[in-house]
C-alpha cells in the first residue's frame, strides 16, 4: 500500500470516494468542486489530501485539514475530514493508513490533537474509530433551513404564531352554525 497527496488528475476519484459525502449536484459539478479543493489543498501548508492505493489500485482517501477544535476552543487540532476505504479494499489496513497520515500531518504540524467524523448509519465506521481511541466529542446535527424553520414555528406557542390554536378555531366555526341554526 502506497500514500500519496492528491493531484488534480483524482478529482473524478475522489468524487467516487466522496459522493455520499458531497453536495447535491451532478458528477461533473463534484468534480469541478474537488479540483477547487484540491488545488486549496496544495497550496496551503494547513491542508493536505492523501489517497492510498492498494497494488496500484485507488482504495481510500482523507481530506486532513489544521483548524481550531471549536469556534470557542482554540486548541489546534487536524480535522481527518471524510476518511473512505472503498468497499473491496475493506479490512486490509487502508482504514488505518489513512488515519495513521492524519496522525504523521498532526505531529509535522505539532498539533495536539486529531478529530475525524463518521456518518451516524456507519457502524464499521464508528467502531473503527474507537478501536483507534476517537471518543465521541459532540453530536452533530442537520436539517435543512426549510425543515427546521417549519418545526420552530410549530413549537411555538399559539399567541406567538399569530394565530388561534385548532380548538379556538373549531369552536368558534362550532358556535357560528349553531347561531345560524337557530336564527
Amino acid at each position: 500500500m502506497t500514500l500519496r497527496c492528491a493531484e488534480l488528475t483524482d478529482a473524478p476519484l475522489l468524487a467516487d470516494v466522496w459522493a455520499d459525502a458531497m453536495r447535491r449536484a451532478d458528477r461533473s459539478e463534484h468534480v469541478a468542486d474537488l479540483e477547487l479543493i484540491i488545488k486549496a489543498a496544495a497550496e496551503s501548508p494547513e491542508q493536505r489530501i492523501v489517497v492510498a492505493e492498494f497494488d496500484g489500485h485507488p482504495a481510500g482517501a482523507v481530506l486532513l485539514r489544521v483548524t481550531t477544535l471549536s469556534p470557542i476552543n482554540l486548541d489546534l487540532t487536524v480535522q481527518a475530514l471524510s476518511p473512505h476505504v472503498l468497499p473491496q479494499y475493506r479490512r486490509h489496513g487502508v482504514g488505518r493508513a489513512l488515519m495513521e497520515a492524519a496522525v504523521t500531518f498532526a505531529e509535522e504540524q505539532g498539533v495536539g490533537h486529531v478529530a475525524t467524523a463518521a456518518t451516524s448509519g456507519s457502524r464499521d465506521a464508528n467502531r473503527f474509530m474507537a478501536r483507534l481511541g476517537l471518543g465521541p466529542q459532540a453530536v452533530l446535527r442537520v436539517a435543512t433551513t426549510h425543515a427546521l424553520r417549519a418545526r420552530l414555528t410549530a413549537l411555538r406557542p399559539a399567541h406567538e404564531r399569530g394565530g388561534r390554536q385548532l380548538t379556538q378555531v373549531l369552536a368558534a366555526r362550532r358556535s357560528q352554525r349553531r347561531a345560524q341554526a337557530a336564527g
